[in-house]
């Protein structure tokens, strides 16, 4: 099957964001991804990382990985840097749901969980604890994406 992975190493610095955004669209875009897919996953992501950003140290650095098959966008993003608070996340989510005046926090991680198919947060343990986003979104092609090509073409050339 088809997959393409990347990721990325930036410094918590607001000029990152639309550098993370755009990568990880475009690649979409240039598989053949339905454009309600692309600009979906473009807020979520964007979301996730300005949540990562609310806190930052400047010298901090963070991590998103992009995973894309036939049939999903996985992205993560790693913050080691404390953008989210993991105890008021799920408090954050239920504020979300009920109350259009929440904090900025509660109304992005609501965001993400709309636009999605699954948000996941994990708490990463270690020498600089964090918290991981995990965000996936099932993906519809457009008729001649060359994602779809490439799920079909032959396992070996010339063969």
């Amino acid at each position: 099957d088809m997959e393409i992975r990347f990721s990325l190493s930036l410094p918590r610095d607001e000029i990152s964001i639309p550098i993370v955004r755009r990568m990880c669209t475009q690649s979409l875009k240039v598989l053949g991804a339905h454009q309600e897919c692309v600009d979906d996953v473009e807020l979520a992501l964007t979301e996730a990382c300005a949540n990562v950003l609310k806190h930052a140290q400047a010298y901090d650095w963070y991590e998103v990985s992009v995973n894309v098959d036939n049939q999903v966008a996985a992205i993560e993003v790693l913050d080691n840097g404390g953008g989210f608070d993991v105890f008021q996340i799920d408090a954050m989510i239920l504020e979300a749901s009920a109350d259009d005046t929440i904090c900025e926090d509660g109304r992005g991680i609501y965001v993400m969980h709309e636009l999605m198919d699954s948000v996941q947060f994990d708490i990463v343990d270690g020498p600089r604890p964090g918290i991981r986003v995990h965000l996936e979104k099932l993906l519809q092609w457009d008729e001649s994406a060359p994602a779809i090509r490439l799920e079909r073409a032959p396992a070996h050339c010339g063969s």
